[in-house]
């Protein structure tokens, strides 16, 4: 009678395991795949300085991956926090640039001055030009499974075209 048990009791967590371990696993899992393995990244620069030339913007490459947790999280944050979102679409052009295993651009990360040292998500800073201002440590705005939004908008305003427009410097 109790190897009957044992059975049923090995066989019932078994059932729940298969049924349940992939809600676990999806508390992760994002429906978009905001980086694209297969995206010419030089391609990505040149139409995003295009767009941030003409629209007097400036570019933020956010680097990492589909693997990415902290990726996902940022976005996210951005989509949900209507300030940041309004200061991205006002202030940047903004694309994910692709670090994984099928495709590093390495050579882009090497003329970004090798951003992926800080890890992941790296989020460099490029003038409409396409020259590299700053590379923020996505780290040092977080706030616990999230960004920090005083911290996060203070970056976004702080490397904006209009904080670095000499005009906003000069005295009347």
């Amino acid at each position: 009678m109790k190897q009957v048990q044992s059975w049923h009791s090995t066989f019932l967590l078994t059932i729940l395991f298969i049924v349940l371990g992939p809600l676990g696993i999806a508390q992760d899992a994002h429906p978009a795949r905001l980086y694209d393995p297969e995206a010419d990244g030089h391609h990505q620069l040149q139409v995003a300085i295009q767009q941030a030339t003409s629209a007097n913007k400036h570019i933020l490459v956010q680097i990492g991956g589909n693997w990415c947790v902290w990726c996902y999280r940022f976005h996210d944050f951005v989509q949900q926090d209507s300030t940041i979102s309004t200061l991205m679409k006002e202030q940047y052009v903004s694309i994910h640039l692709n670090y994984s295993r099928e495709n590093m651009n390495e050579d882009i990360l090497a003329d970004l001055g090798y951003p992926q040292r800080f890890g992941f998500p790296v989020f460099v800073v490029l003038d409409s030009n396409g020259h590299r201002l700053h590379t923020q440590d996505s780290a040092l705005l977080e706030q616990e499974k999230s960004y920090d939004p005083k911290v996060v908008k203070g970056f976004l305003q702080n490397w904006s075209p209009k904080a670095l427009d000499p005009a906003s410097y000069r005295q009347p």
